[in-house]
């Protein structure tokens, strides 16, 4: 990379900004790093820089790209494996390419298995009623996942990494994807919904994947059966969600990832009222797991997007393909 070029990186701080800070020189990269979201408004701080990284906490508005594109910027890397945050074909249209990093599968992969295991065994109602002082079994036995039948929808990286640690626990595999990769059975979707006692998502949002779940498939699904997400939240109808569950036609779901979460999740809102009635009707039910979109968050992960990011803006610069 010629001597000096600048990367501009947005939504940075923390340990993200310190291991830019460190690992940016041996790329002969000077980063530019502001906590501030990218919007239309500080598009300026990437003025004499071909390339800004995003993170995929905020929404990138077609008017930032604009912004982007008067600057200079031709390349966009955004620190997250989904594109859904950004509208990749109006930023080709304005000459702006945008790449996504890969990271560590295993990072996600390890929290399917660990949420997995949480709604079976029903560990949120469990330390519910230890945090009250009532050491009391559950009326409902959990179960073991040799026992049961596991769906994984999309069998990329992490998909494939979660099929490697199921392996581990006996249990049987189906998979259903455009693109059949792992060995195991791949079967039709709607298969795989009707024998499936758990399924996890792992495909990414797009006009095809949006509530890919809804409520014809969720109708179809075993009754009793459990649902993971941690891809993208509209993957799921989340209202079809939670009627299944309010009504017991599901036994359970961990979502890492939810619709609407924009604006909640990565914030503190102990003080605030939080204006999503799914979300608070999700909270409430005993046998659902909701985290904040954590399930990347480790340090192999992050060095790991880090570094990527900085190779796709040096390979760009240098013409290479990314």
């Amino acid at each position: 990379m010629p001597a000096g070029t600048g990367i501009t990186i947005y939504g940075c701080s923390g340990d993200e900004a310190d291991l830019f800070r460190e690992l940016a020189p041996r790329f002969g990269v000077v980063p530019s790093i502001t906590e501030a979201a990218l919007d239309e408004g500080n598009a300026g701080l990437a003025a004499g820089n071909r390339c800004v990284s995003v993170g995929h906490r905020t929404r990138v508005g077609n008017s930032a790209l604009v912004a982007l594109r008067r600057v200079g910027v031709r390349y966009l890397s955004t620190r997250s494996v989904g594109f859904d945050h950004v509208d990749v074909e109006y930023a080709g249209s304005l000459g702006i390419s945008v790449g996504n990093v890969s990271y560590s599968p295993d990072s996600v992969a390890d929290y399917v298995l660990m949420s997995m295991l949480m709604v079976v065994r029903g560990a949120k109602a469990t330390i519910r009623r230890v945090d009250s002082h009532d050491y009391r079994l559950g009326e409902v036995r959990g179960k073991e996942l040799r026992d049961l039948t596991v769906g994984v929808v999309g069998t990329g990286r992490i998909g494939t990494a979660v099929v490697s640690r199921l392996r581990g626990f006996g249990c049987r595999i189906l998979a259903h994807d455009t693109r059949p990769g792992v060995a195991v059975d791949h079967v039709p979707l709607d298969d795989l919904l009707r024998q499936s006692d758990i399924v996890t998502l792992h495909t990414p949002l797009n006009a095809d994947t949006y509530h890919l779940l809804d409520r014809r498939r969720i109708a179809r699904m075993k009754r009793g059966a459990y649902v993971v997400n941690t891809g993208r939240g509209a993957l799921l109808d989340t209202g079809a969600l939670v009627a299944a569950l309010e009504s017991g036609a599901l036994g359970g779901a961990a979502l890492d990832v939810l619709e609407g979460e924009e604006g909640i999740f990565y914030a503190d809102r102990r003080d605030e009222p939080v204006e999503n009635g799914h979300l608070a009707r999700l909270r409430d039910l005993p046998n659902v797991f909701v985290s904040p979109h954590t399930a990347f968050y480790t340090d192999h992960a992050l060095s790991d997007t880090v570094e990527n990011c900085l190779v796709n803006c040096t390979n760009f610069v240098r013409g290479n393909r990314v």
